[in-house]
């Protein structure tokens, strides 16, 4: 008995060794391992980056493709839409076609490690009501906002939501700052402010209550900016930190994530759309569209789709990168989708002027500043994979 625990003692005392002395084939091994995680990572990255491009524009094209068919102007009606519980709504209600690519992206095995399931299942059951119910509430506060505002006023406030990100990022998840995230940070509330493009459904000077609509763009600010610090809580410390997915991150956990918390933000608008018997407007809204009752309803799905498209484009960058990255995207799409904008409809005397082409130059070095910051971590990593190399050679 004794001999045998010293050869276990001994046996722990060369495993112990071999870790803090690799070989060099180990050390070749785990170099190879990493280019291949960062360049997974990185198209991870640029495919939700691509997303939430796309989400963009599509829910701002069709948003004003609503507005201009919505012919509220010739029914002596106000000229905002008031359906705040539809928008709402349709910004949550598409989540079942995610349904089908969760069962489609694969699930690495669950880590042995993984111990108290019944907790942990009732803590992410709090996490995606608790966000369900932050979604629902932002979607409906920036519903209202624009209901009130003006374009100048609703974009200037809105702009500060990334001011409160930083702020509660810091705070919530523990955030590392840099001078390149600062500078990110800094042109991406400008390029916001400037660039941002107009919607059809702005209210006219009799119809904007400035006392009401500042506090509810505000509060729909601090929503946003506290559901992604909470998305991010929720992928560091429950999805990937016990281990649930393997101690790995996965676009299954942006799919699940996603549907779960749109499928609880639905459910709280459509009470809200039935309590306040918004519903009945619904009928008259398609009576009054002007391509028809067919249009309407196929705007309000791509309508839909869009922002399903753009929601899980911004929490994949969140679960990739931070949610300070997804906000800045996020912003940082604003002058490109103005131009689109633009280029699709003619309103309001809108155009793409030089502060919004200024907006565009900036877009390329708020998103390099932030990319930069992205490339030295990566650096450093492989640095300290060759520090670890010469030692070895040594």
């Amino acid at each position: 008995m004794e001999m045998s625990e010293a050869s276990k003692q001994t046996t722990r005392h060369e495993e112990s060794e071999h870790l803090q002395n690799p070989e060099p084939d180990q050390i070749l091994s785990q170099r190879r391992s990493l280019i291949v995680t960062q360049r997974k990572w990185w198209l991870s990255v640029s495919l939700c980056l691509f997303l939430v491009v796309l989400g963009d524009s599509l829910v701002m094209l069709l948003l004003n493709f609503f507005y201009v068919q919505d012919n509220r102007e010739d029914s002596d009606q106000d000229l905002q839409y008031t359906g705040t519980w539809t928008q709402a709504l349709i910004q949550n209600a598409a989540f079942p076609i995610l349904i089908p690519l969760f069962f489609i992206f694969r699930s690495p095995k669950q880590n042995p490690e993984t111990n108290n399931t019944r907790f942990l299942s009732f803590r992410i059951l709090f996490l995606y009501t608790s966000l369900g119910v932050l979604v629902a509430a932002h979607s409906k506060l920036f519903a209202l906002g624009k209901l009130y505002a003006s374009y100048g006023v609703f974009t200037l406030i809105a702009a500060i939501q990334l001011i409160f990100m930083a702020i509660f990022t810091a705070i919530i998840n523990r955030f590392k700052f840099n001078r390149w995230i600062i500078i990110s940070i800094l042109l991406t509330i400008v390029i916001y402010v400037f660039g941002s493009p107009e919607f059809g459904g702005e209210p006219d000077e009799n119809e904007e209550f400035y006392n009401i609509q500042a506090w509810l763009t505000f509060a729909g600010s601090v929503a946003f900016a506290l559901s992604l610090c909470f998305f991010q809580l929720g992928f560091e410390k429950l999805l990937v930190k016990t281990k649930r997915y393997g101690n790995k991150k996965v676009f299954r956990m942006v799919l699940e994530m996603q549907i779960c918390v749109s499928f609880v933000a639905s459910v709280v608008c459509l009470v809200g759309l039935i309590a306040s018997g918004e519903y009945k407007e619904l009928k008259g809204d398609s009576q009054r569209f002007k391509k028809g009752h067919t249009y309407y309803v196929l705007s309000l799905v791509g309508l839909a789709l869009s922002w399903q498209v753009w929601a899980v484009g911004l929490i994949g960058l969140v679960l990739y990168v931070s949610g300070v990255f997804g906000d800045v995207v996020h912003m940082c799409t604003s002058p490109l989708v103005a131009l689109i904008v633009v280029l699709a409809f003619d309103f309001m005397d809108d155009d793409f002027s030089w502060p919004r082409i200024g907006a565009l130059i900036g877009t390329t070095l708020a998103l390099g500043s932030y990319f930069y910051s992205m490339h030295k971590k990566n650096k450093k990593e492989m640095m300290e994979l060759d520090r670890r190399e010469n030692s070895v050679e040594v």
